[in-house]
């Protein structure tokens, strides 16, 4: 909410509404720099001025006291006096005693926020802005609003100046939820306290998530190996839903990750060009790319479109892996490990495995799978260059080395059903364009 300017008495602060989400200033219009800082389920009598130390000019903000504590005909008194004392250089704010207790707690403000607004701030301003994509954001949240809600109204003082809170947390994160869930979550609180500082410069500099002692992280190695594909496919077969079929093989045979595929949409597919655009893969808009589409790749999409149209009519004009769902599209890509050993990231490793096979070029899989090109002459490559004639072949190379492991399997399919049915190359574009007017 926004600040009010108000002639405040015990009336109108009765009447100020909680804050839907963070917290908003009531200002005095009769005695500037008193206020009421009102929350969800508080409100708080607080001051505002300046002094001098030094030469420059520090801004001190302090409580007076809470609501109901003083009417505020005295709050007003006390913080004409307060005010007085920092206009003559003083600050009246209350230090620790010797022996290290304190005696007041920080207020929650801009220069000190709660790890509520922080996050909040840090959301809209800076990860919507950066176009950063809803599951990114999604992942965040859970951190900040599941994993760490009961530290949501805490002022991010009160971590940076006691980081032992937060390396106890690691702890019990990592003894409840698992190391990599661990560490997610104080990359994402590291990511929220560097971007507050920027506003509130005194928080503490040395950002608190740096006393953790990280928990060893090792890459998955769960890809399949060439002599593995073939009892893939045959899982692969006897799963129930053709759209999910679909799905899972077009994940291996693109390498992608799973969310932009299981929300791609039957608009950006370009049979003509041999594409399929990815509008908003993680990093954002600013990541859109094409991924350039093989044979294969091609087949198992018109297959897709003609399983959705049939199982899916409404759904399916819109998604390419349509379902009865909230969403329209397939929301969920995990299976029974007992049903299909690999999916996901599974796939997307096994792409890259077999790319190496392939003999395809390290800095081509880059490209294909829209990883950030390494070194600085590679920065000068420019993508949409290569794709309708090198990266495509390159696809292809890919899509056959992966399709040979299922050749023996296809052969024994064809004597009994046709699972996927071949479609032959010049009658793809027909049948979509004829199935689409």
């Amino acid at each position: 909410m926004t600040d009010l300017r108000l002639a405040l008495t015990d009336r109108v602060i009765e009447n100020l509404q909680p804050a839907s989400s963070g917290q908003y200033f009531a200002r005095d219009t009769d005695l500037p720099g008193f206020m009421v800082l009102v929350g969800k389920r508080r409100k708080t009598f607080v001051v505002q001025g300046e002094r001098r130390k030094a030469g420059k000019r520090l801004s001190v903000r302090m409580k007076v006291a809470e609501v109901g504590e003083l009417t505020t005909r005295a709050a007003r008194a006390k913080a004409k006096d307060i005010l007085g004392k920092i206009a003559s250089g003083v600050d009246p704010r209350p230090s620790r005693k010797p022996d290290g207790d304190a005696v007041a707690p920080d207020l929650p403000s801009i220069a000190n926020p709660t790890l509520r607004i922080a996050w909040e701030r840090y959301r809209d301003g800076h990860m919507k802005n950066k176009g950063r994509s809803d599951g990114t954001i999604n992942n965040y949240r859970d951190h900040i609003e599941r994993l760490l809600a009961d530290w949501l109204d805490e002022p991010l003082s009160k971590l940076g100046n006691d980081p032992s809170l937060v390396t106890v947390r690691h702890e019990k994160l990592t003894k409840e939820n698992g190391a990599y869930i661990a560490n997610g979550c104080m990359r994402t609180l590291r990511a929220v306290y560097n971007h507050a500082r920027k506003a509130a410069r005194t928080l503490p500099a040395d950002n608190p998530v740096s006393a953790i002692d990280w928990n060893a992280e090792h890459r998955r190695n769960s890809a399949l190996g060439l002599s593995d594909i073939e009892e893939w496919f045959t899982q692969l077969a006897a799963l129930k839903n053709p759209v999910r079929r679909e799905l899972h093989l077009f994940m291996l045979l693109s390498g992608h990750r799973p969310e932009a595929i299981r929300k791609a949409r039957v608009e950006h597919v370009d049979f003509h060009a041999r594409v399929l655009h990815i509008p908003r893969p993680k990093g954002g808009e600013v990541k859109a790319f094409d991924i350039p589409l093989s044979n294969a790749m091609i087949r198992c999409l018109v297959r897709v479109m003609r399983i959705g149209r049939a199982l899916y009519g409404g759904q399916s004009r819109e998604w390419l892996f349509p379902a009865d769902s909230e969403s329209g599209h397939i929301m969920e890509h995990k299976e029974k490990r007992s049903d299909l050993s690999k999916w996901g990231n599974d796939l997307r490793q096994t792409f890259r495995t077999i790319a190496q096979a392939a003999g395809v070029a390290e800095l081509d899989v880059h490209l294909l799978m829209n990883h950030s090109v390494p070194g600085v002459n590679a920065g000068y490559i420019t993508r949409n260059k290569l794709l309708s004639d090198h990266l495509r072949q390159q696809q292809e190379a890919i899509s056959r080395r992966i399709l040979e492991g299922d050749r023996s399997r296809q052969k024994e399919a064809k004597r009994q059903t046709r699972i996927w049915p071949e479609l032959p190359s010049r009658r793809v574009l027909s049948v979509l364009i004829t199935g689409m007017d």
